[in-house]
């Protein structure tokens, strides 16, 4: 009994130590990974510095004389002074706006006219969403029987319109394509009592109407941009036979994932209590979440871009418009508000808790979020700029959701993922270039996607001729396991264990608030406090203050006009335009230090308290990974067995898909040429190119269900399906054109299409095998 209990111990006294090497590892690599950054940005700022003081000395040296020194410093002088006047006016403008967009409940800000096809407001479950329906500007011609775009932005803090925000959009790019484009968008305020059920269910509902208008079309494309992306991905797990292919673009699926040393914001619920700071903010609120407080997070990000770098940009540059600078700001400066409950969930589920990458979501009682239910193909569009949703959180998703690739194609799902290197979060659905080049090619190459055969896929764009406007991309495929999944984020997943004792902490937090501070807290906040607390936060009062309604801000519009009547910008070799230069990168580069510094601090402390030996033993419970099905297991499901059920029943359709799954398996891979021929037939090839995607989708899945589960049996089976000599050899034929000649063939795939060419044969079929493996011939095909 003494030896159980000293070993028992000893092996407890290991782990300590293995958990306590591990967080000193794991804090030595986050240190080491600042410091170089730091040390990296220090050295480019200085040579900069360097560079700039250069040109500032030339340009005094150039101007040879103490005269013409006071001349240009008087120039400057008038220059700064007007344009500092024009940048006061254009934030006069601001205010002006932001008061006058309020005033008429912040509608979305599309630069397209809609009109509101359905109310949530009016749904049995209200809400405060709407279906719009776009309508397409002038040349633009949009045809019913294409299939739709639906278009959810997201709801964080910010109005909706981000995903038409440009002619160069989403919305643009399906438009120009004669695709119908809805969008959704919501109110400022919540409906009393709604949550985010019935924000799903309105929805789902807005989906059905618009298959209703719309019959003979495909299930329409459904494009979460950020925030929307999960609720995309939460409606159609939620509504499987609603959605046709779903598109997140910088969805934040998998919360607790970053590369260590590089994303902190991950780490804002450790070291603010977790659902805490929400809880506060919507008792504060009279039960309301004001969305200000989110869009001052994504602020203080990076303090110095929204800070000091766009109003120094603005005032810089003021000659040239501020037109760009107010559009942004109308939409940055919408603040909308949530419910209490509708935080909270977000919080517990999502950013804290980490459960919908778990499958452990629910949407209410009784309703499980299952991201395997999805049965739309899934297109995952990440960027390595992107700091507020890093590739890792886009992708990581599918790591834990599936035990592996093979489980993908088992479920008969498509998932495609593209990952751009340099475009930041807000360029994903802002910027024009993506919207020219990634979002184009999404558009018109969703029926080879639906055509691919089920499994993991990565989707790459390459340039290749034209310019501008003109360029034209060709799209690969290129099929993918997890492995390169964890690559993109370089397999950095150690510290993820950590986030497990924040969500248990937070759930004690917020029990131990709710029961004791809580009803006391509630009790003294009003309805028209809230108000007041929320017209005083700091976003909505910078700029109030600068509005008209000011009276200090009384003759700012009439000196604007006076000085642009009379207006001297400083000659672009003025030396002291050059330091106005210069000082400007030397404030924005401190706020960076500054940034750095604080998330090498925030990242050090949340290791130190939550990678602990105590803090894992505390968080064990809820860091346990979700079990996966065996593949034995996976062999039971109903919609693998009616698959197998169905091997000796089908047709040509059916033969051909079933032999080019098979081939594929004899391989493990398949060659980005090989993919795109098989796309190309299953999707324009008869019969194929007559079949509803729906059911073309179903087909293939069903037999890469055979394929995989009974190989032998369903290669057995072929002479069942191909009854005729005709169709053994048009099958064939169409087999050996997608797989190329038999010189670039695998050993087993050859012996493969050797035995099939037997099994028809011994069938009774007396033609003429033709010769395995030419891959010159192209079958027949029908538009």
């Amino acid at each position: 009994m003494q030896h159980r209990l000293f070993d028992q111990r000893l092996q407890d006294a290991e782990q300590w130590n293995e958990a306590a090497t591990r967080q000193h590892h794991l804090c030595q690599v986050a240190f080491e990974r600042h410091a170089r950054r730091i040390h990296k940005t220090s050295e480019q700022s200085g040579a900069a510095a360097e560079a700039a003081w250069k040109g500032v000395f030339a340009s005094l040296a150039q101007l040879g004389t103490p005269d013409a020194l006071v001349q240009a410093s008087a120039d400057y002088a008038t220059d700064a002074s007007q344009r500092a006047l024009l940048t006061l006016d254009t934030l006069r403008k601001r205010g002006d706006i932001f008061i006058s967009h309020e005033a008429a409940g912040a509608p979305p800000v599309l630069i397209y006219d809609y009109e509101t096809v359905l109310d949530g407001a009016d749904l049995p479950r209200p809400s405060n969403y709407m279906l719009l329906k776009i309508t397409p500007p002038a040349g633009v011609e949009v045809f019913d029987w294409k299939r739709p775009y639906v278009i959810i932005d997201p709801r964080a803090g910010h109005g909706p319109g981000i995903g038409g925000f440009k002619p160069d959009s989403q919305v643009g790019v399906a438009l120009k394509d004669g695709h119908p484009v809805y969008f959704v968008a919501f109110r400022p305020m919540p409906e009393p009592g709604q949550t985010l059920a019935d924000v799903t269910d309105a929805e789902a509902e807005f989906l059905r109407e618009v298959h209703r208008r719309h019959a003979e079309a495909p299930r329409p494309v459904v494009v979460g941009n950020c925030q929307g992306g999960w609720a995309t991905a939460i409606l159609a797990a939620t509504n499987p036979d609603l959605t046709g292919p779903i598109v997140l673009n910088g969805a934040p699926m998998a919360y607790w994932s970053g590369r260590l040393g590089q994303d902190p914001m991950r780490y804002s619920g450790g070291l603010l209590g977790g659902v805490l700071p929400a809880l506060v903010s919507s008792d504060l609120g009279h039960g309301v979440f004001d969305g200000a407080d989110l869009v001052m997070n994504f602020e203080t990000l990076n303090p110095g871009r929204t800070w000091f770098r766009k109003y120094y940009d603005l005032f810089a540059t003021i000659d040239d418009g501020d037109t760009r600078f107010l559009e942004f700001e109308k939409w940055w400066g919408g603040f909308y508000l949530m419910n209490e409950a509708e935080i909270r969930w977000i919080v517990e589920n999502l950013f804290v808790g980490n459960k919908l990458s778990r499958n452990e979501a629910r949407l209410e009682t009784g309703r499980p979020v299952d991201p395997k239910a999805i049965r739309a193909p899934i297109i995952v569009f990440a960027s390595h700029g992107d700091n507020i949703t890093p590739p890792q959180q886009a992708l990581n998703w599918i790591v834990d959701t599936y035990s592996d690739e093979r489980e993908i194609e088992i479920r008969g799902q498509r998932i495609v993922y593209m990952v751009h290197e340099q475009v930041g979060h807000l360029g994903i659905f802002v910027s024009s270039s993506v919207a020219r080049r990634e979002h184009t090619q999404m558009a018109s190459t969703l029926k080879t996607i639906e055509a691919l055969p089920p499994g993991l896929y990565e989707m790459t764009i390459e340039d290749i001729i034209g310019e501008g406007h003109e360029k034209r991309f060709t799209v690969s495929f290129h099929k993918r396991r997890f492995s390169d999944i964890e690559s993109v984020g370089g397999d950095d997943r150690d510290e993820e264990f950590a986030f497990a004792a924040v969500a248990r902490l937070s759930e004690n937090i917020a029990e131990a608030y709710e029961t004791t501070v809580r009803p006391l807290v509630q009790a003294a906040v009003s309805e028209q406090s809230a108000q007041v607390t929320r017209a005083l936060h700091p976003l909505r009062l910078q700029r109030r203050l600068l509005a008209s309604a000011n009276p200090l801000m009384a003759g700012t519009r009439s000196m604007a006009d006076q000085t642009r009547a009379i207006r001297r910008p400083a000659d672009p070799d003025n030396p002291f335009l050059t330091l106005e230069r210069l000082w400007a990168d030397t404030v924005e580069e401190g706020w960076n230090l500054v940034r750095d510094m604080r998330a090498m601090a925030t990242e050090m402390t949340f290791l130190t308290l939550y990678a602990s030996p105590m803090a894992a033993w505390f968080g064990a419970g809820h860091a346990k990974k979700r079990a996966h099905k065996p593949q034995t297991e996976l062999r039971n499901l109903r919609e693998v067995l009616a698959a197998l059920d169905h091997t000796e029943t089908g047709g040509y359709a059916e033969a051909v898909v079933r032999m080019l799954v098979l081939m594929a398996d004899s391989r493990g891979t398949v060659r980005n040429d090989r993919l795109q021929r098989s796309a190309e037939v299953l999707s324009t090839h008869a019969p194929f190119d007559a079949m509803d995607p729906a059911a073309r989708a179903r087909l293939i899945h069903e037999q890469t269900l055979i394929a995989h589960f009974e190989p032998e049996r369903g290669l057995l089976a072929l002479p069942h399906l191909l009854t005729t000599p005709g169709e053994h050899a048009k099958a064939l034929e169409t087999v050996e054109y997608i797989v190329g000649a038999a010189d670039e063939m695998e050993p087993g795939t050859r012996a493969l299409l050797a035995r099939m060419h037997d099994i028809l044969k011994t069938a009774g079929d007396d033609m003429k095998p033709a010769a395995a493996g030419t891959g010159k011939k192209k079958p027949a095909r029908t538009r």
